[in-house]
């Protein structure tokens, strides 16, 4: 199967059934490489009742190479870059990395698992030593900068 076919059958999967909390569409009718994630933060998370954009690009030969999956809004979190651009948003993701992606991965585990990341983030694999410190150490504390983080740069769920 061509990379364009799987990425099409996947986007279709995608778009008519989309798992809870997530929705994805091209973020260019012309480029299907490149899409556009929203992703509600999950109940019970500091990220709850609030819409994150994150960017999904896929490489030309997908599914032998990890998509690349980047937050778009700035967020709080020990598993999410918030440097400058180029690496903003960057998530550390076991499964994102090439010695350990498997092309048998589809992008809804991809998706979901990030998702999930949110209600649980790895404190242990952070890419944001201080923010992932804070959770350890004092979560209050974490939990009450998350938020303040959402309410500036996050979208509230209607």
């Amino acid at each position: 199967m061509s990379s364009q076919k799987r990425i099409t059958k996947e986007l279709g999967e995608l778009t008519t059934s989309p798992p809870a909390g997530i929705t994805v569409a091209l973020a260019d009718e012309a480029n299907l490489f490149q899409w556009k994630v929203t992703m509600e933060g999950p109940a019970g998370s500091p990220y709850a009742g609030h819409l994150f954009n994150l960017s999904l690009t896929l490489p030309p030969n997908y599914p032998f190479k990890p998509p690349t999956v980047t937050f778009t809004t700035k967020i709080y979190h020990p598993n999410i870059s918030n440097d400058s651009p180029p690496n903003s948003g960057t998530m550390c993701l076991g499964m994102l990395r090439e010695s350990d992606w498997k092309p048998s991965t589809k992008i809804v585990a991809v998706l979901e698992f990030a998702r999930q990341l949110l209600k649980e983030p790895n404190p242990d694999d952070a890419v944001e030593g201080k923010i992932a410190d804070q959770y350890r150490s004092d979560y209050a504390a974490y939990e009450k900068e998350a938020r303040e983080w959402v309410k500036r740069y996050a979208t509230a769920k209607k």
